[in-house]
């Protein structure tokens, strides 16, 4: 019973890890597969596949290995000297997804409550510094029970979804897309893109647990949740008529199906984002102080400028440049950790 236990937290911490607000909002999912049609929903089984087998290696081998952080995984991966380089990808990589996240916030604001984009960024921005005066450990507990929420909204819309006369017809649909070979990538560049940014958790947390099949059955358990997630959310989203125009498309789901939960949905979705961002910073915060040695709150603000400046541009511009091409750049990192023998 113990073991069962331990087993469900890991799942927990995996798929609150992954389940970032592009999950939440359904951008993500849109992007990488519900775009593609039915070929996306055969993607996204590789994709649970790839999450089952892979997500659970990184623990195993963490485990094996005794590696306390992500950088002793990817110099185990990558050797000493070349895991150097991939450090500073991986922060560049950590910029850019805290730059789209927040731009997301202000997406919300702008597009879901019809106010200005900036009010929206800007109120992420304060609730952040107040959050770092205050501590992060509450901001992460909030993720007990956002996730949770999530999970069962996305299950009840998939059912109301189901239950829709057009529904075999759309979710068997396959849409002309000029770029359609990117429909045979993206289970890959996906999977590898998550689990890459991933590790920074998945590292430290295998490393805790002293008993081997619990973080074996944790990483099955999480692996299928997260999969059945994306099945949930893209059997949502085929519903929706010209669904890339959307920058947030699951709450258009919400509005269209089930009014009445449209505010708490949304309220679910920011927070999300939010500690998606706040998450982000104190990532990068603590991967520049093996670079720089200046004050925690100098360094804040200078993380804070750096993805301002960026958010700028698009939710679903950023996201839609960005992650597809971290997900290109993190396709040697699953490459090589499928490689690794298993013990």
């Amino acid at each position: 019973m113990k073991k069962l236990a331990g087993s469900f937290q890991i799942a927990a911490v995996y798929v609150g890890t992954v389940i970032g607000a592009g999950f939440a909002t359904g951008r993500e999912i849109v992007e990488f597969f519900t775009r593609f049609g039915f070929v996306g929903f055969i993607a996204i089984l590789l994709s649970g596949y790839l999450f089952i087998t892979m997500g659970t290696k990184i623990m195993l081998k963490s485990h094996d290995i005794k590696a306390k952080s992500f950088e002793e995984f990817n110099e185990y991966l990558f050797g000493k000297w070349f895991s150097k380089i991939m450090n500073i990808v991986m922060m560049i990589m950590l910029i850019g997804v805290s730059a789209v996240m927040l731009s997301g916030a202000g997406a919300v604001f702008q597009e879901q409550l019809l106010l200005p984009k900036q009010v929206g960024i800007l109120l992420t921005i304060g609730l952040g510094f107040i959050t770092m005066m205050v501590g992060i450990k509450g901001l992460f507990a909030v993720n007990t029970f956002v996730v949770p929420l999530m999970i069962v909204f996305n299950l009840f819309l998939m059912v109301y979804s189901v239950r829709n006369a057009a529904f075999l017809d759309a979710f068997l649909m396959i849409p002309h897309a000029e770029d359609g070979w990117k429909s045979v990538v993206a289970p890959f560049s996906y999977v590898a893109f998550n689990l890459a940014m991933a590790q920074a958790v998945l590292v430290p947390v295998a490393g805790e647990v002293k008993d081997r099949d619990t973080i074996k059955y944790g990483g099955y358990l999480g692996g299928f949740f997260l999969t059945l997630i994306l099945i949930s959310s893209h059997i949502t989203l085929v519903m929706i008529p010209n669904v890339t125009q959307y920058q947030i498309p699951m709450a258009v789901v919400m509005k269209s199906f089930v009014a009445g939960f449209y505010m708490i949905y949304i309220i679910i979705i920011y927070g999300e984002i939010f500690t998606s961002v706040i998450g982000g910073v104190f990532g990068l915060e603590k991967q520049l102080t093996n670079y720089w040695k200046g004050s925690s709150l100098m360094t804040f603000t200078g993380i804070f400028l750096v993805i301002y400046s960026l958010s700028f541009f698009e939710y679903s511009e950023l996201l839609s440049y960005l992650y597809p091409l971290f997900g290109y750049m993190s396709l040697l990192f699953i490459i090589l950790l499928w490689m690794k023998p298993n013990k």
